[in-house]
């Protein structure tokens, strides 16, 4: 089933995310505007909004608040895109030229900046305490994720452990913090609340782990990136520390050495390794374990299309080529 299939449901309220970001990036300042555009207009698969739009779905209607808290989540999301791509010096998002490419890192990072200010102007204006909690907390960890990738970078003896940390934190959170909305803004129950919190964060985990595998694995058309942009950057991902743990001496030592030093000259060997070792398949199956893990928490939920469409969405996630 297509993504645009699976969120159908929520067709019309994501119509209304999109005219809530189109109204609430304005600027006075010009560089705002089209900078914020470039990325806003980008594309992207909107997973996050609409994961907290699915959920409040489950609890009865969904409402304005809804539209704007997932205006929210995709602005923090944004930001950090931003943010991103100057830290790992990116030229490519989505098919497309990045920001920092076509208007300088100093642009997109002010820009980033702007977006997370405005993102918070927003929540204030909904007073919700509860809410303005979660978003608080959660900014801060995305950035202690940032931190710890950064710390992380040619580090080619992480434990898995704690590069699960990185995808936690710097990943998974906001798909935690989309689904833990939704759930307060509905009404929901304490319980479900906390269920729906470790539902988005275990889909979460699962697409960094399949993102990890696409860049070893993905056409560069479908993914909108390069192939290998990560281990170009000398991150560990949980693929190459896989294979380095299960290949011969030769191949743990170019993926050693690949991470340690970065670039795309070993490419073709350093892939060889992964399928010889067949760790794509083994993070793959680490994901859909999270998968199942996430729809069980979900189980007791009343039946809607609401639901259909999340475990329908939590499948996309695991199966998808993009």
């Amino acid at each position: 089933m297509t993504l645009s299939a699976i969120l159908s449901p929520i067709k019309s309220d994501l119509l209304a995310v999109n005219e809530v970001i189109r109204s609430s990036l304005h600027s006075e300042v010009p560089l705002v505007n089209q900078v914020a555009g470039h990325i806003i207009q980008g594309g992207g698969k909107r997973l996050r909004p609409s994961t907290l739009l699915l959920v409040g779905g489950l609890f009865g209607p969904i409402q304005k608040e809804h539209h704007e808290l997932a205006a929210v989540i995709e602005f923090i999301h944004t930001a950090t895109l931003l943010h991103d791509d100057v830290v790992d010096q990116s030229t490519k998002r989505r098919n497309h030229k990045t920001a920092n490419t076509i208007f300088g890192n100093s642009a997109s990072v002010l820009v980033g900046d702007f977006i997370y200010s405005r993102a918070f102007q927003m929540m204030v204006k909904i007073n919700h305490m509860k809410v303005m909690e979660v978003l608080a907390n959660t900014t801060n960890t995305i950035a202690e994720g940032e931190v710890l990738q950064l710390l992380n970078i040619h580090n080619a003896s992480i434990k898995d452990e704690d590069y699960l940390k990185v995808v936690y934190y710097k990943t998974a959170k906001l798909f935690e913090s989309a689904a833990e909305l939704g759930a307060i803004i509905g009404g929901a129950h304490d319980s479900d609340i906390k269920a729906l919190a470790q539902f988005g964060k275990q889909m979460g985990i699962a697409f960094q782990l399949i993102d990890d595998v696409l860049d070893l694995s993905g056409n560069p058309d479908d993914i909108g990136k390069n192939l290998g942009d990560d281990l170009a950057e000398g991150k560990p991902t949980l693929p190459l520390l896989f294979a380095m743990k299960k290949g011969n001496a030769q191949q743990k030592n170019i993926i050693r050495a690949v991470i340690e030093n970065g670039g795309l000259t070993e490419l073709e060997s350093v892939l060889n390794a992964v399928e010889e070792t067949k760790a794509l398949d083994y993070v793959r199956q680490l994901a859909k374990e999270e998968i199942e893990q996430a729809e069980k928490l979900i189980q007791h939920i009343a039946p809607s299309v609401y639901k259909d469409a999340l475990l329908e969405l939590t499948q996309f996630v695991t199966s998808r080529d993009y």
